[in-house]
C-alpha cells in the first residue's frame, strides 16, 4: 500500500510538540507540572543518560514499573536512541516477567524497587541473585544472557544494579551531537515498541510496531475533536497500549494536558477531574463502574468533562456506558487490539446515544474491515455474526520470534484475523460481541486461561481444570475454575487464591471455584467451553451465562 500520509518517528513527534506547544504544560504527576519544553528537555537527558550507559540501536529496554514521570521520559528517550521499548505489566509476578524480559531479550531493565507493598526487587532477586554483587555496568545474570544492565527507580540500590541519579549523572558524558546523530538515524519503520499480549499457547507474545500507530492517533484525535485546550486524566497503566496511546502520543499530538496517577482510585481520579477540570477520560467498564458508584461522584463537579472514551466490550458493557452518560457525560466507543496499534475504529461525537452504548465505532482512516464465516472465510454480509478481520498500516510487524504465530494470524493478502466475534453494519460500524478464542478479559486485562489451567495443575489436590469466563458485575467478567478434584483430596475457594496468590497477576486469579465430575465433551472429545459457562453462571447464580 502506497504512503498516503507523513511518517514520522516519536522523537519528531516529541520535538514537534516543545516547538509548538513549548511553554504550555504538558504533564502534571503528584504534584509537579512541567511544560512541554521542559518534558522534552528531561526526554533528551536521559537519552543522552541510556547513550552513555551503552544503550545500542536496536537494544530492547525492558521497563517494570507503574505510572510516573520517569516511565513517560524512558520512553520518549528509548524511542529517540533508536532502541525498542519493552513494557512489563506491573502485575506480573517473578515467572511473567523473567519470560518477558528472556524472550525480548533485553539488554537492559529498569524497574521500580517498590510500589506500595510490591517488592520489585525481592521478585528479581529470587531469579536474579547476582544483582546482589555482580558489576552494573555488565551484570549478565545466569537467568537472563542477554541482560548487560538493571537501573532501579527508588532508594534501594543493590551493588549490581545503577541507581536512577546515577544514570542520570552520565548524561553529561554523552555529546548532544550525539543524540542528534540517533534520532537521525531512527526510519518510522524501525521496530520502537515490542508490547507483551496474551497468546493462545499459555505464552504472551511480543507484538513488534513500527512508529505508524502515530497516525491512527492523529485520525483519533480528529474524530474526538482534541486540542491543546484539553486535559486528559490518564489513570490507565502506561503499559497497555489504551493508556500509552491515547495519554502521552495524543498529548503530544494535540497539546493537550496530561494529568498522570500513579494507578486507578475512584476517589483520587474524582478530586483531580474537579481540580485540575479535566476534560478527556478514557477507560474500561470497571473503571467507570467504579466512578458512578463511588459515594463522591454526585457531589464532584464534573462540569469540565466534554466526553469519555470508554471501551465497550461485550453487550454486558452497554448497561454501564449507559449510567456513565447519566451521571458523568457523553461518552464514544471505540475497538481496538495490541496487533493493530491502538483503537482502530471510533465511534462520532454526534453519534447517537445508542451507537455510543453499543456500537463499537466506525474504522478510522486507512483501515480495512470484514467480517468472515471462521469456517469457510468466506466474507458474510452487513448485520452477520462472524469473525472480525483487519488490515491497514499501523498492523504489528508481527510477532516477535513467532514467525508461525504471525503467518497464523495474518494471511497472505494482509489480514489480521482477531478471534473477535463481531458484526459490522451496512454502514460500516463495528460492533463486538465476544471472542471466538476462549481469552477472558479481565477489567480490560487479557488472560489466557490455558496459562491459568497449567498452573492450576500443579497444584496437589486439582486432577483437571478448565478455566472460564462468567460475568462480574464491575470487571465485566472474571476467571472461574471448574475443576475435577483428585480422589480423597479437598480444596476450597480460599486455598485456590492462597496458592495462586504471589505466583501470578492478582487479575489471572480465579475468582470462583466450582467442584464438577466431568466436563461436557463433544463427540470429538473436546471440551464444550459455551456449556460449562452457562452450567457455572447457573451454580453460581448469575446472569449472562
Amino acid at each position: 500500500m502506497p504512503n498516503w500520509f507523513h511518517k514520522q518517528t516519536v522523537g519528531e513527534l516529541i520535538n514537534q510538540a516543545a516547538e509548538r506547544f513549548g511553554p504550555r504544560e504538558a504533564l502534571l504527576y503528584e504534584g509537579r507540572r512541567w511544560s512541554f519544553a521542559e518534558f522534552r528537555d528531561e526526554i533528551d537527558r536521559v537519552a543522552r543518560a541510556l547513550i552513555n550507559l551503552g544503550v545500542q540501536p536496536g537494544d530492547k529496554v525492558s521497563l517494570w514499573m507503574s505510572n510516573r514521570a520517569e516511565w513517560l521520559f524512558l520512553f520518549g528517550a528509548i524511542a529517540k536512541i533508536g532502541a525498542v521499548l519493552v513494557p512489563i505489566n506491573t502485575r506480573f509476578r517473578t515467572g511473567d516477567m523473567e519470560y518477558l524480559v528472556n524472550h525480548s531479550d533485553s539488554a537492559a531493565l529498569v524497574l521500580m524497587a517498590r510500589s506500595g507493598p510490591v517488592d520489585y526487587l525481592a521478585m528479581l532477586r529470587e531469579v536474579a541473585p547476582e544483582i546482589d554483587h555482580g558489576n552494573p555496568a555488565a551484570l549478565h545474570p545466569a537467568a537472563f544472557p542477554s541482560l548487560r544492565n538493571v537501573i532501579v527507580v527508588g532508594e534501594e540500590r543493590p551493588a549490581g544494579a545503577i541507581g536512577w541519579d546515577a544514570l542520570l549523572a552520565g548524561a553529561g558524558e554523552a555529546p548532544a551531537a550525539e543524540l542528534a546523530q540517533r534520532e537521525a538515524a531512527v526510519s518510522p519503520d524501525d521496530t520502537f515498541l515490542l508490547m507483551y499480549t496474551s497468546g493462545t499457547t499459555g505464552f504472551p507474545k511480543g507484538v513488534m510496531h513500527c512508529h505508524n500507530p502515530i497516525r491512527t492517533v492523529i485520525d483519533a484525535a480528529n474524530r474526538m475533536g482534541m486540542s491543546s485546550r484539553d486535559v486528559i486524566l490518564m489513570y490507565l497503566p502506561l503499559f497497555h497500549c489504551f493508556g500509552l496511546y491515547e495519554g502521552p502520543l495524543m498529548s503530544w499530538v494535540t497539546g493537550a494536558r496530561v494529568v498522570l496517577t500513579t494507578m486507578f482510585d475512584a476517589g483520587e481520579t474524582l478530586g483531580l477531574l474537579e481540580s485540575e477540570r479535566a476534560t478527556v477520560m478514557n477507560g474500561f467498564d470497571a473503571h467507570f463502574y467504579d466512578l458512578c458508584h463511588h459515594p463522591d461522584a454526585a457531589k464532584t463537579d464534573r462540569s469540565s468533562l466534554r466526553t469519555i472514551l470508554l471501551a465497550v466490550g461485550m453487550p454486558s458493557s452497554e448497561p454501564v456506558a449507559r449510567l456513565t452518560q447519566e451521571k458523568f457525560c457523553s461518552t464514544l466507543s471505540a475497538w481496538g487490539m495490541t496487533e493493530v496499534g491502538v483503537g482502530a475504529t471510533r465511534t462520532f461525537l454526534d453519534a447517537p446515544a445508542d451507537d455510543r452504548c453499543a456500537e463499537s465505532g466506525h474504522p478510522l482512516p486507512g483501515y480495512e474491515f470484514k467480517v468472515i464465516d471462521p469456517g469457510t472465510g468466506d466474507t458474510l454480509p452487513p448485520s452477520t455474526m462472524g469473525e472480525l478481520c483487519v488490515r491497514g498500516y499501523a498492523l504489528m510487524q508481527g510477532y516477535y520470534k513467532r514467525p508461525e504465530a504471525t503467518a497464523a494470524a495474518i494471511d497472505g493478502d494482509g489480514w489480521f484475523h482477531t478471534g473477535d466475534v463481531c458484526t459490522i453494519r451496512d454502514d460500516g460500524s463495528v460492533r463486538f460481541l465476544g471472542r471466538y478464542k476462549d481469552q477472558l478479559k479481565v477489567g480490560g486485562e487479557n488472560v489466557d486461561p490455558t496459562e491459568v489451567e497449567a498452573f492450576l495443575l500443579t497444584h496437589p489436590a486439582v486432577s483437571k481444570v478448565q478455566v472460564i469466563g462468567v460475568p462480574d458485575a464491575r470487571l465485566a467478567e472474571v476467571a472461574c475454575a471448574c475443576v475435577v478434584v483428585e480422589p480423597g483430596q479437598v480444596i476450597t475457594d480460599a486455598d485456590l487464591s492462597d496458592f495462586c496468590r504471589g505466583k501470578m497477576a492478582s487479575f489471572k486469579i480465579p475468582r470462583h471455584l466450582i467442584i464438577v465430575d466431568d466436563y461436557p465433551m463433544t463427540s470429538s472429545g473436546k471440551v464444550q467451553k459455551y456449556l460449562l459457562r452457562q452450567m457455572a453462571a447457573e451454580r453460581l447464580g448469575l446472569a449472562g451465562g
